[in-house]
C-alpha cells in the first residue's frame, strides 16, 4: 500500500455513509406520504365521532322529558344518571377506535380502560366540586355522584380510552393544555368546555332568585352540558379547517 493512500475500510465507510444520506430524503418522503394518507382518512372518522357524541347527548336531553317524564329540574339525579348511562357506551367505543398502539392494544382493552376510568374520574370531579364549594350535605350526595359520573364521561373516559395510563399524554392534555393533533383536540376541547361550563353554571347558585334550577347540581349540570356541546362544535370546526388546509396544501 502506497503512503498517503486511503485505507480500504475508510473508502467503504464513506461510500456507505454517502448512500445512506442520499436515501434519507426518499425515506422521509415516503413517511410523510403515509402520514398524510392516514390523516386524510382520519378526519372524517373524528368528525363523525364528535357529531355522534353531541347527537347522543342532545337526543337524551330531548327524549327524557317526553319518554321518561323526567328532567334536570324535577329529578336531577335520575336525569343525570340517564345522561351518563347513555353517553358512556358511545364514548368508550368511538374513542376506543382512536386508541394509541393499535397493533398491541385491542378495542376491547381500550373500552375496558375507559370503563375503569369512569369511577376514578368521578372521584376526581367530585373532590374538585367540593373544594370549589359544592354542598356536602347527605341529601345532595346522590346528585353529586351522578353529576360526577357525567363529568367523568366527558373528560376522563375519552382520554383513558385513547391514551390508557400514559402519564405524559394526560399531563400534556389536562395540565399543560397543549394538544398536538386532531385526536388531542377531540379530547382536550370538549373536556375543558365541560369544566368551564360547569364553573360558569355555578354562578347563579348563591343568588337570591329562589328559582328551582338554582339548586345543586341543576345549574352546574346545565353549564357542563352546554360547555361540552360548545367544545364538540369547536373541535369539529378545527377538524374541518385543518382538513381543508391539508387539502389545499396537497392540491398545490
Amino acid at each position: 500500500m502506497r503512503p498517503g493512500s486511503a485505507l480500504p475500510w475508510k473508502s467503504l465507510s464513506s461510500q456507505s455513509l454517502g448512500r445512506a444520506l442520499d436515501s434519507l430524503p426518499s425515506r422521509s418522503n415516503r413517511l410523510m406520504e403515509g402520514k398524510s394518507k392516514q390523516e386524510d382518512a382520519s378526519p372524517t372518522m373524528a368528525l363523525a365521532a364528535q357529531l355522534i357524541c353531541g347527537i347522543t347527548l342532545v337526543g337524551t336531553y330531548v327524549v327524557a322529558p317526553s319518554a321518561l317524564s323526567t328532567d334536570l329540574v324535577s329529578d336531577p339525579t335520575r336525569t343525570l344518571r340517564l345522561f351518563w348511562l347513555t353517553l358512556v357506551p358511545v364514548v368508550v367505543i368511538l374513542f376506543g377506535l382512536f386508541r394509541q398502539n393499535r397493533g398491541r392494544t385491542s378495542l376491547l382493552r381500550a373500552v375496558g380502560r375507559g370503563l375503569l376510568a369512569l369511577p376514578a374520574g368521578a372521584i376526581v370531579n367530585a373532590l374538585g366540586a367540593v373544594v370549589l364549594g359544592a354542598p356536602v350535605h347527605v341529601k345532595y350526595l346522590p346528585g353529586t355522584v351522578e353529576w360526577s359520573l357525567m363529568m367523568s364521561t366527558m373528560n376522563f373516559v375519552p382520554a383513558a380510552s385513547v391514551f390508557g395510563a400514559s402519564w405524559s399524554n394526560w399531563q400534556r392534555i389536562f395540565a399543560f393544555t397543549k394538544p398536538n393533533s386532531w385526536i388531542d383536540i377531540m379530547i382536550c376541547v370538549p373536556a375543558h368546555g365541560a369544566v368551564v361550563g360547569a364553573w360558569f353554571g355555578a354562578w347563579p347558585m348563591p343568588l337570591d332568585w329562589d328559582r328551582p334550577w338554582q339548586e345543586w347540581p341543576i345549574c352546574v349540570s346545565y353549564g357542563a352540558i352546554t360547555g361540552y356541546l360548545v367544545g364538540l362544535a369547536a373541535s369539529c370546526s378545527y377538524i374541518l379547517l385543518r382538513s381543508r388546509h391539508q387539502w389545499h396544501v396537497k392540491s398545490e
